[in-house]
């Protein structure tokens, strides 16, 4: 549920309009501040994150995604060793360019296998986070080094922002996930809202009225990964977070209209306002 996409090809590669953001999306919007070469190289990344999600999320037998999802990491690896493939050739240069790391693609596939392998359902915390790492936070590790971060602080922005967005997509997308029968919120916020989730639907536990206690906790999570994650971005160079700024700031706001819409169905859709996210662009993205 990383990403929303359009059916990729049979053999879940991505080519040319497909393989870009949807102009006026958040993504599109931070990404198309940056200098040529680095926003060439982080459409090349939301091309193979996109052509593995779709992987994990379309209707084949889960034995054929598995097998699609392996063959991707195989292509990673002949990536590395400077074999490129069909699906790898628009990774090629930026992974010269900017020393990116293949245990972060594998992660990235990891994610989705996570979602191939069966529908979740109320994972516990640990598992959650491992989740938001591989589905997320990986992602970020590969944007940092694009975007001129050093490791360090690179990795730990990519750490907390990447949390911070995945935890916010999943209270955004809780009735989209249930309509496919997963189920994202942990298992022990949910207990702790005095609600059973072995053997009940995931639309059977999103209408229930200990929503709300569960997603709060979630909430509360992810406003600490915002926070966390503006503070690395504070003591960072400038041009080197213009991009997770703006993305920081869009999605942070859809946290805070989530949270001031409630969690009590019907659930409105909650967007990004257009003049907010303007104003984020003139705030960073000119300087």
């Amino acid at each position: 549920m990383a990403m929303s996409a359009n059916a990729p090809s049979a053999t879940g590669e991505l080519s040319g309009a497909e393989a870009l953001p949807a102009a006026g999306s958040n993504f599109y919007t931070a990404m198309r501040i940056l200098p040529h070469d680095q926003r060439e190289a982080m459409y090349a990344i939301y091309a193979f994150c996109r052509a593995v999600d779709d992987i994990a999320d379309e209707e084949a037998p889960r034995a054929a995604r598995r097998a699609a999802l392996q063959q991707w990491r195989r292509d990673i690896d002949r990536l590395f060793q400077g074999q490129v493939s069909a699906g790898t050739s628009a990774l090629a240069a930026p992974v010269a360019r900017f020393r990116l790391r293949r245990e972060d693609f594998h992660a990235v596939i990891d994610g989705m296998a996570m979602d191939a392998e069966a529908d979740i359902h109320a994972p516990d915390w640990r598992t959650l986070d491992l989740y938001c790492d591989r589905v997320a936070s990986a992602v970020g590790r590969l944007s940092v080094r694009i975007f001129g971060l050093d490791d360090g602080s690179g990795d730990q922005l990519a750490h907390h922002l990447g949390r911070a967005l995945q935890l916010t997509n999943i209270l955004r997308d809780i009735d989209e996930d249930a309509a496919r029968g997963r189920l994202y919120l942990p298992r022990e916020a949910l207990a702790e809202a005095g609600m059973e989730v072995d053997g009940v639907a995931a639309l059977t536990i999103v209408r229930q009225s200990g929503l709300a206690r569960a997603c709060d906790a979630v909430a509360a999570r992810a406003a600490m990964h915002f926070s966390e994650a503006e503070a690395i971005m504070a003591k960072s160079p400038r041009h080197a977070v213009r991009a997770p700024r703006l993305m920081h700031a869009a999605y942070r706001q859809i946290l805070s209209r989530l949270k001031a819409r409630g969690w009590s169905p019907p659930r409105a859709p909650v967007k990004v306002s257009k003049l907010r996210l303007l104003a984020a662009v003139l705030r960073y993205g000119l300087r």
